[in-house]
């Protein structure tokens, strides 16, 4: 059995969240080799799975697994062999431990790396950064909100903070981050301490170790956090959702175009189709076929919601028909794409009385 790592309790920490949320071998190897070379921000490819198969199915848990949790990070490595869950909360309980999920056998491993180790937080953002590894964004802890950057390299097993000179951003929890087609790491919105929400969008140039303000000359989102974005086939960004002052749940969703110099990005909101998701924040998301699948989330009225949208990168939205054992209503999960099985894996989150920390499964029909 693998001992949990220890977490980090808090006693002064809802009040401050309240403010931004409506209350192949078990050892991972993700050197080189098995990093592989897939770009950042292209779409998973998938296998048809077999109809009998199709919809979600909760997956066995052992003792040897992540506490219950909301609000953490999980990131595939590019080959698709190992998702990487770092913090999340539980209540006052804010973890600061990394553990590794093996897709192909579904089995977690803790992961104790040498070394300085990032403060425990949750609402931060992660992702896989080629040639650099698990890259960490910002968030909040016990007492503060961080606007820190840290890489985690499986190869030495430790942490390393990143330098960061130029426009850094503000500290913040519940912004979104994600790495584009240009290879740097982008970040858009969030809210921080003094109760300020942001509509900023910079990006993180690795080579240069520089922040570089990314923002549009003309209107953008409106401030906001708790929302996701990610990068479509033809190298857009797109923002959705989320939770703004006075408004619980956001349903709007943007595109931004990057220019060809500095300064000339754009955002552009896209319309409602006939369907469209109900408004939410804290929902999981996942690329899958040309667009993202996200799923619950908490809604306008303050509930938590148990639906599955497809996003395409088109503009349109496609409900999910994914059986009648769906998981419990819920935000703050996290859902990762296994491309390799063609399914979607999801970990985590809460509703109004617990905090979850079951693991699920959901294979779906092909998709266009």
């Amino acid at each position: 059995m693998t001992s949990r790592p220890s977490s980090i309790v808090v006693v002064a920490l809802i009040t401050t969240l309240a403010a931004c949320s409506a209350a192949e071998s078990p050892q991972p190897s993700t050197g080189p080799s098995a990093q592989g070379t897939a770009t950042p921000g292209a779409s998973i490819s998938v296998e048809s799975p077999s109809p009998a198969t199709s919809g979600w199915a909760q997956l066995s848990s052992s003792e040897s697994s992540p506490a219950p949790r909301e609000d953490h990070t999980w990131t595939v490595t590019p080959n698709g062999a190992t998702a990487y869950l770092f913090g999340g909360r539980d209540g006052a309980t804010v973890d600061d431990d990394l553990w590794a999920y093996t897709l192909a056998t579904d089995a977690w491993q803790a992961v104790t790396p040498t070394g300085e180790t990032p403060p425990a937080r949750f609402g931060h953002n992660a992702a896989w950064a080629p040639g650099i590894g698990l890259v960490i964004f910002a968030g909040q802890g016990a007492s503060a909100f961080f606007g820190d950057l840290w890489a985690y390299d499986p190869d030495s097993n430790a942490w390393r903070v990143l330098p960061a000179k130029g426009a850094a951003p503000v500290a913040r929890y519940g912004s979104c981050g994600t790495i584009g087609p240009d290879g740097r790491f982008w970040i858009s919105h969030g809210f921080t301490s003094d109760g300020q929400r942001f509509a900023d969008t910079k990006a993180y140039d690795f080579e240069t170790a520089t922040w570089t303000d990314e923002s549009s000359v003309g209107g953008a989102p409106i401030p906001r956090c708790l929302h996701a974005c990610w990068w479509t086939d033809d190298g857009d960004m797109i923002l959705y959702g989320g939770q703004t002052t006075g408004t619980t749940a956001l349903g709007d969703r943007w595109r931004l175009t990057v220019g060809e110099r500095p300064g000339t990005n754009t955002w552009t909101e896209l319309q409602p189709g006939v369907e469209s998701p109900a408004a939410r924040n804290l929902y999981a998301s996942a690329r899958w076929g040309a667009g993202t699948l996200v799923f619950g989330g908490q809604g306008l009225d303050g509930g938590y919601l148990a639906d599955a949208w497809r996003l395409a990168d088109d503009g349109s939205a496609q409900p999910m028909d994914t059986g009648r054992d769906a998981p419990p209503a819920r935000s703050g999960a996290e859902l990762i794409a296994d491309a390799a099985r063609g399914r979607l894996l999801l970990f985590g989150g809460r509703d109004d009385q617990t905090a979850f920390g079951d693991s699920w499964q959901l294979f779906l029909s092909p998709l266009p």
